[in-house]
Formats: C-alpha cells, structure tokens, sequence
C-alpha cells in the first residue's frame, strides 16, 4: 500500500507540474464594449470622410430612417452581448432573445420606409446601383466586423456554436446597417429595404455555417 500510494502521488505531481494557471474571461459587457470599439473606429472613419451633416439633415427630414438607425445599433449591441454570453458556460440559451427589441424597433422604422412618397413626397429614392452598392457595404463590412468576434469568442469555446455564430452575424450586419446611415444618400424605398434585408440574410447565413465550424472547433 504506502508503494501504491507514492506511485499516485507522483503521478499526482507529474500532472501538476504541467499545468499553466487559466486567464479568466472578462465579462460579456466588457467584451462587448471591446467589440464596439472597432465599430466605433470605423463609424469615426466614415464620419471623416462624409461628415455628419447629411445625415442629420436626411433624419431631420424623415425622422423613421433614425429611429431605424437607432434599432439598428441597439439589435448590433445586444446580439454581440448575447453571443459574449452564450460563451459563458451555464448560461441559458434565452440569452438569444436579447437583441429582439432592437430588432423589432429597426423592421418596424424601416417598414415605413415601403410608404416613403406617402411619408415624404419628393423625397430622393435610391436606384437598383445604390442599393446594390448597400448590399456590398452592408456584406463588406460584416466580415472584419464578423471575423473579430469569431476570434474574441473561440477562447470562450461555446456550447452553442451555431446559435453563437447566428448572433455573430446579426450583430455584424446591423452594426453595419447602422454605420451605413452615415452614407447612405438617399431614403429608404421598398426596393432599399429589401437588399438591406437579404444583405444581412447572407451574412447571418454565411457566419452560422462557417462561423458555427470555427466555434465548434475552438
């Protein structure tokens, strides 16, 4: 027995001696404020560049389109939150609900947008070039947008990667929508809204089949 018993302990010793002491998660609030940083750079860069006046004369004038920016940056916000959360081990899977305010405040305001000769009449409508151009803004900002939050949460290892990576890319693209208000020249018709819609469609899809891989294998 005491031979049986100094074999497990140095076995016991072995394995400590191996370990390295685990650096603790910061919060998902924290995180997220991380996140929102590098949008926040990107929103300063556009700004730079196009100014805030436009767009505050474009809100002035058709008050929903804010509101739907608005929505946007609260749906962004949240769905980064909850993806930061879902890492966290233990936690509920009800944490997926958490941008749906926010995303229900950005449909509804851009909902109007399909009465928009009723709401503002004279109001400059954006063709089928700009939307497409809405489409690869709103597509190519969510990749840097999608890939620094795949990276931020492959050390948390989620136990749902694929819910995970579906919040991944909601937040993206609406971080994206949102950064689009600052250039986006002309107001919302039907047609705008729809190739904003399929637009942040690709990216949820795209992110929750690839992003879902990525995460399962952290």
């Amino acid at each position: 027995m005491p031979e049986q018993s100094s074999s497990h302990e140095a076995l016991i010793d072995h394995l400590g001696t191996g370990l390295v002491p685990v650096r603790r998660l910061l919060p998902p609030w924290l995180r997220t404020a991380g996140w929102l940083l590098a949008v926040l750079a990107l929103a300063a860069g556009l700004l730079l560049h196009y100014g805030a006046a436009p767009m505050l004369r474009r809100w002035a004038a058709t008050p929903d389109l804010a509101w739907a920016g608005i929505g946007a940056a609260i749906t962004a916000i949240c769905a980064a939150w909850a993806a930061f959360a879902l890492g966290v081990p233990g936690r509920r899977a009800a944490w997926a609900w958490l941008p749906l305010p926010g995303a229900l405040l950005w449909i509804g305001a851009s909902g109007l947008g399909c009465l928009r000769t009723w709401i503002a009449p004279g109001t400059q409508l954006a063709g089928l070039h700009q939307t497409a151009d809405c489409l690869l803004f709103i597509i190519g900002f969510s990749v840097p947008l999608s890939a620094l939050l795949i990276v931020l949460l492959r050390r948390a290892c989620p136990l749902r990667p694929v819910l995970t990576a579906v919040l991944v890319g909601l937040a993206s693209a609406a971080a994206s929508a949102s950064l689009l208000e600052i250039c986006h020249a002309y107001d919302s018709a039907a047609t705008d809204l729809l190739t904003h819609a399929l637009a942040v469609v690709v990216v949820v899809a795209v992110n929750a089949a690839m992003g879902g891989r990525l995460l399962s294998k952290a």
